[in-house]
């Protein structure tokens, strides 16, 4: 695995970026800003993908990045559950929903694969290293 320097080198908190970018056009519709309660949701949520994969990465500390890569994960799948609720109240088209949906879901494997990674490695993070 190359070394990450730095968070947005990550996959992950690529995805997440572009999560937050389209939560944002999409509930920038009508009827979707005037919810506000899950307008504000949904968008609180995606940032919170991304949000939580930076903090846990300049945690330096391998427990620390996985509890914050699992909160990322969880608000991810907030996100997608959010959605079904946007589609079920016509604020987005299956279309819109089908794109952010799959950027969540794929954010939520990858998010996945890097805990268990993590879980796995003897690596534990740059504060624990020797000098």
């Amino acid at each position: 695995m190359a070394t990450i320097e730095r968070f947005e080198d990550l996959e992950a908190w690529k995805m997440s970026r572009e999560i937050v970018k389209e939560v944002y056009r999409i509930s920038k519709n009508d009827l979707f800003a005037r919810d506000f309660g899950l307008c504000d949701q949904i968008c609180r949520a995606s940032v919170s993908v991304m949000s939580n994969i930076a903090e846990g990465f300049e945690r330096d500390g391998k427990k620390e990045f996985i509890n914050f890569l699992s909160i990322a994960k969880d608000s991810s799948g907030e996100v997608r559950s959010q959605l079904y609720a946007a589609l079920d109240q016509n604020y987005v088209t299956q279309k819109e929903f089908d794109f952010v949906y799959g950027k969540a879901d794929q954010t939520s494997r990858i998010l996945a694969g890097l805990i268990k990674y993590l879980n796995q490695t003897e690596i534990k993070g740059m504060k624990f290293k020797q000098t």
